[in-house]
């Protein structure tokens, strides 16, 4: 019976050091290496990421440059034509008439919404379009050009009664909805009515020797040809692989005032906000921040860079965004 018993242990004992030498062969193929696939995709993943931030922080740099372009530029027209024969001609007649028609030829020339000629008083001599009220007169580049020989330029925001008082058209092209954004901050507001304006001021010499200041500006809410310029100087055609997208918007406050980011049917994201964490960030600390981040539905890698008014004060933010195809997106809202 002990004989049978033995005999009948065998080919278990066998069939045990079978399994065991077959686990040990196993065991770098069904744990080492899934560990080892694992640490390449997390690597291949960081690495990917590092790759699309450092082309986002290169984006943010050349838009930076752009809108300081776009400033200089403004600057640099409104000091072009206090300097010209022309206006001191006109000035020189007290034509009223032939100084709004000067003002009125130059603003289309160059692109500007409202231009117009005040004394140090705060007096509008001329303007186009025609103002509806008198203006302020203490915005710091004012009073910077009014003292100084160099044009002063800056991002101003106007309430929606000062841009009213310009143009109520201006008023009007300021004017949008918040559309309800996950992941924002919550908010009571149901419309964003200010406006955040490129302003530029020139000193100007009027006949009496007294001091005058040419005053212009552009209003950048729903200016979708700024913003669709910057995206084609930053994503030239060809210049992303394909399957990838990249984006732009410029931010009044947490609000897009201004982006090419798409809701649906070819309906832009006007009205929508940016995420509680990256306002943190950006408007409450200061900080360009490059990493991943909510954007209206889904997630991107971003680069968002506080804006500063004439004031010092952080007011907005200009941002932009690339995906692509290749790489999963595993997190969601």
């Amino acid at each position: 019976m002990s004989d049978a018993a033995g005999r009948s242990g065998e080919p278990v004992r066998g069939r045990s050091v079978r399994f065991r030498l077959l686990a040990i062969a196993l065991l770098p193929m069904l744990v080492i290496l899934p560990l080892l696939l694992g640490v390449a995709i997390y690597r291949w993943n960081a690495k990917f990421d590092a790759t699309l931030i450092s082309k986002v922080n290169g984006d943010l740099t050349i838009a930076h440059q752009y809108l300081a372009r776009i400033l200089e530029k403004t600057g640099v027209q409104l000091r072009a034509l206090s300097l010209s024969a022309r206006f001191h001609e006109v000035l020189a007649t007290d034509a009223r008439g032939s100084l709004r028609d000067l003002l009125d030829e130059t603003r289309k020339e160059t692109g500007l919404d409202f231009l117009y000629l005040t004394n140090a008083r705060g007096d509008v001599l001329a303007s186009s379009p025609p103002l509806q009220h008198r203006p302020r007169s203490d915005w710091p580049i004012i009073t910077s050009a009014l003292s100084g020989e160099v044009p002063a330029t800056g991002i101003d925001i106007f309430g929606n009664d000062e841009l009213a008082a310009i143009s109520s058209a201006l008023a009007e092209r300021a004017r949008l909805d918040l559309v309800p954004t996950p992941n924002a901050v919550p908010t009571d507001r149901s419309t964003e009515t200010r406006g955040m304006v490129v302003h530029a001021a020139s000193r100007a010499m009027l006949p009496d020797g007294g001091a005058a200041a040419l005053v212009g500006g552009t209003l950048l809410n729903q200016n979708l040809e700024f913003i669709d310029t910057i995206n084609d100087l930053v994503y030239r055609a060809a210049s992303l692989p394909e399957g990838s997208q990249g984006t732009a918007t410029l931010f009044l406050d947490d609000v897009r005032i201004s982006t090419n980011v798409r809701l649906f049917e070819g309906r832009r994201a006007l009205g929508t906000r940016v995420s509680a964490a990256v306002r943190s960030a950006v408007l409450g600390e200061g900080r360009t921040w490059l990493d991943s981040a909510f954007v209206v539905n889904d997630w991107y890698i971003s680069a968002y860079e506080p804006l500063v008014d004439s004031y010092g004060k952080r007011v907005g933010m200009s941002a932009f965004w690339r995906s692509h195809s290749a790489k999963p997106n595993t997190r969601h809202w």
